[in-house]
């Protein structure tokens, strides 16, 4: 048995304490997450659910909202566009495969995840004005803003 075994290290090979103040221990704890998610950082470009979420332009004019999302290689069938609640939510799932053969070696890679963006949209949208298209991988969504309120004078009366 080897005697390193038996000393318990922390995450730097220094010997571990305990600490008796609870403050210490939580700036500790602290300081170890900001330094697991500055090292995870770097890998955040490959990783895959990064690949399933649209990136998503909205646009917005005196008249309507326009939400533009890329969804490569996604067709109509596999998309759908809800809105409850004042929320817009554009939600599908990708499914991807390819083969390769040849004399000496065949690959066979499939790809697929579901994905879900949500907008919350200001009040008053009517949801039955509400467009969508999609065409070569690009979804446009149009939402019509409503009329802006006119001001109602009211007139005030005297309780007596």
């Amino acid at each position: 048995m080897n005697l390193r075994s038996l000393i318990p290290f922390g995450r730097d090979r220094r010997l571990a304490r305990r600490e008796t103040d609870p403050f210490t221990a939580m700036q500790r704890e602290i300081d170890r997450l900001f330094e697991d998610f500055a090292r995870d950082a770097y890998d955040w470009p490959n990783y895959p659910t990064r690949e399933l979420t649209p990136r998503t332009d909205v646009v917005e004019s005196d008249k309507v909202i326009e939400i533009t999302a890329e969804l490569p290689g996604l067709e109509e069938k596999d998309v759908e566009v809800t809105f409850v609640d004042g929320v817009l939510t554009v939600s599908g799932e990708k499914k991807a495969e390819k083969e390769e053969r040849d004399k000496n070696y065949r690959l066979f890679e499939r790809s697929y995840g579901s994905f879900s963006r949500r907008l919350q949209l200001p009040d008053g949208i009517d949801a039955d004005a509400i467009t969508a298209s999609i065409s070569n991988g690009v979804l446009k969504v149009t939402v019509p803003k409503p009329a802006p309120g006119e001001a109602k004078k009211v007139t005030i009366k005297s309780a007596a």
